[in-house]
């Protein structure tokens, strides 16, 4: 019985590894730190109420930019562990099957758990305020939604120190990720955590959809809707369709793994490319989810700073749909190698040069808008002006990798690394940083320091391209990725050791940027405007940060920047009438989103050990809140008029 005990605690927890149990000290001291700081504090109540069973589109934003925060502190330790391997030839530091567990969850977490919930994020923070709304369509969804993103990235992140972390790829091609390939439970915790965490992707896609087309401010046609907002609602409608096929794909997969299907495997018929057509017709479209409101953040900041209207409107709306319709037509460039012939490789080559056609004409349109603009190079226009060249490059290289011949010697090495790289860090990074600086003090009422603010720029920008040019070359000599090690000969040493470097760089921006927010909290230098960039559309209407029904009375939105309309009217001695205030209706706090992603976690775990008896409870908990929130009807409530007074004299009174 013992024995038997002391088989399945060291086939549980993951042992024998210094780093992993370093990690694990840590997190159970960071957890009985919290733990004690919310009950000397009595903070329990206050987090339930506050934060828990929240529906407010604001703090469920604020909930998903910590977490990605968090996972972008994971993933970014990860990168900095491989980059430490492979900076000397044979380096001994992390052993195969480790640094294998590693190469996986570093692009799991840094796409799906930092760059997702950073951009779920930010569309929570300025999607309703830019459109003039009191909330998003359904709040109920949108904290089910975030829940069930967090418990899945938890059900994850907890395979680094239960059961051992997925070690087939971030994308888990079979059959690596068969149970041939992957008998431990790594691979059932990368399946249940990133199907938990998708169905919150999904159902926010639908909620934003919703939102946008229902809920704008009256006067705003969608020809008139801020240039974020569209690029939200493109990105919205990949999610729709993209999400889905992510989500068949895993529990075919699953199936296989679980139930000794062959959806996937040669012996039993089935076809390990199928998969990988599958995963990259989810993937590369994910590209492009992630991407594009980054271009949206790039549009308002580069319009504010410059102090210009935007160049080219409807062109920008155009290339927007374009890239949205075309994602779905280029998937096959990830694997020209895999031999489907000379016809299928020219279509998918067209397709991918054909895609940089609007990206393009994205570019020129944001350069056109800075052309004699008064431009201020404050932290949200650096970080945008830095993406600039690296996406031009990052763009380029891409067209190279579209070229099929070109991308057989480049297919698989260090080359393509470079690019996506070059592309999601300089794109979608640089753009999610530009937004995070942008509409920070309309979230928490003061701006982030500048000084500090500009050494994390240099310092990312800076590591960045010491980090990844000299991948470039090292692709071109041959080095290919998936590799813990490679011998003194073969000459890539010098350049390994520069790349590490410029990770490393990286890391110490990441720190400044903590250290920047730590100070801002500290000596907080407080927005009292509500419109600390003289901004152009409608959330920077509203006091900082916004109050709980955002607008006491709903705007207008008769021109294409509505607010900076009102303010010129306001300069000229144009007197605009106030409506009058009535009772605002309001949607209640539930717990039943937070109780639900719970029994999700439950689910997941259960089926990841094969535990029945967890699994079948977790699903039926599901069941019951779904069951509960149809049977719930007080689900609402009116913020009388005399408490809407108050509040807007306290807050307008501050100005």
């Amino acid at each position: 019985m013992l024995d038997s005990i002391k088989q399945f605690s060291s086939t549980f927890f993951v042992t024998g590894d210094p780093l992993i149990l370093g990690a694990q000290v840590s997190i159970a001291i960071s957890m009985l730190a919290i733990v004690l700081a919310l009950t000397i504090f009595k903070k329990w109540k206050w987090l339930w109420t506050e934060w828990l069973t929240t529906v407010d589109h604001k703090k469920v934003g604020i909930m998903y930019i910590i977490a990605s925060l968090l996972m972008l502190f994971r993933g970014g330790v990860d990168a900095l562990l491989m980059r430490t391997q492979l900076a000397l030839p044979q380096l001994e530091f992390l052993q195969a099957e480790h640094y294998n567990q590693i190469f996986t969850t570093h692009g799991v977490i840094m796409i799906l758990f930092m760059a997702m919930p950073l951009m779920f994020g930010l569309f929570n923070i300025a999607i309703p305020l830019q459109i003039g709304a009191r909330d998003v369509a359904f709040p109920f969804l949108n904290s089910l939604s975030f829940w069930l993103f967090f418990f899945g990235a938890m059900l994850f992140n907890l395979s680094f120190i239960i059961g051992g972390s997925p070690d087939a790829g971030w994308l888990a091609y079979p059959p690596l990720s068969e149970l041939s390939g992957s008998p431990s439970v790594g691979q059932d915790f990368y399946i249940w955590g990133i199907q938990i965490s998708g169905i919150g992707s999904l159902a926010t896609g639908i909620n934003f959809i919703v939102t946008i087309l229902r809920m704008r401010a009256p006067g705003m046609t969608l020809m008139k809707m801020p240039m974020y907002t569209w690029s939200v609602f493109t990105t919205c409608i990949i999610i729709i369709f993209a999400f889905p096929i992510l989500t068949v794909t895993l529990a075919l997969l699953f199936l296989d793994r679980f139930l000794g299907a062959h959806f996937f495997t040669l012996d039993g018929g089935g076809n390990p490319m199928m998969y990988i057509n599958l995963i990259w017709m989810w993937g590369h479209p994910e590209v492009y989810i992630v991407i594009l409101p980054a271009f949206g953040i790039f549009s308002e900041i580069v319009s504010t700073f410059a102090k210009k209207k935007l160049f080219g409107y409807k062109s920008m709306v155009f290339a927007m749909f374009s890239i949205s319709i075309m994602s779905f037509f280029t998937w096959a460039h990830h694997f020209f190698t895999m031999g489907s012939g000379a016809n299928v490789n020219i279509f998918f080559a067209i397709t991918t040069m054909i895609i940089a056609i609007p990206t393009g004409v994205k570019v020129f349109n944001w350069l056109f808008t800075l052309f004699r603009g008064k431009i201020t190079f404050s932290t949200p226009m650096m970080w945008t002006a830095a993406f600039i060249p690296c996406f031009i490059v990052g763009g380029m290289t891409g067209v190279l990798l579209s070229v099929a011949p070109a991308d057989f010697q480049f297919h698989n090495s260090y080359f393509l690394i470079a690019h996506f790289h070059q592309v999601l860090i300089g794109g979608v990074v640089f753009g999610y940083f530009a937004g995070l600086y942008y509409w920070w003090p309309k979230m928490f009422g003061f701006k982030l320091h500048e000084g500090l603010g500009k050494w994390a720029f240099w310092f990312w920008n800076i590591g960045f391209y010491v980090c990844f040019m000299p991948q470039y070359a090292l692709g071109l000599m041959g080095m290919t990725r998936r590799f813990n090690a490679y011998d003194f000969d073969m000459g890539w040493q010098p350049l390994n050791v520069i790349s590490t470097v410029g990770g490393f760089l990286m890391g110490i921006a990441f720190i400044f940027q903590v250290w920047q927010i730590a100070h801002s909290i500290k000596f907080m230098q407080k927005d009292t405007t509500g419109d600390p960039w003289g901004g152009r559309t409608l959330e920077w209407s509203i006091p900082s940060p916004a109050p709980l029904y955002n607008f006491a009375t709903i705007p207008r939105a008769d021109t294409l920047d509505p607010w900076l309309e009102e303010k010129n009217k306001r300069a000229a001695g144009i007197a605009t009438p106030a409506p009058e205030i009535e009772p605002i209706h309001m949607p209640r706090n539930s717990a039943i989103p937070f109780i639900m992603s719970v029994c999700w976690f439950v689910a997941g775990f259960g089926f990841v050990w094969s535990w029945m008896w967890m699994a079948i409870p977790g699903l039926i908990g599901v069941v019951v809140c779904l069951l509960v929130r149809s049977f719930t009807y007080n689900t609402d409530y009116y913020i009388p008029v005399d408490e809407v007074k108050r509040t807007e004299a306290a807050l307008r009174g501050s100005h």
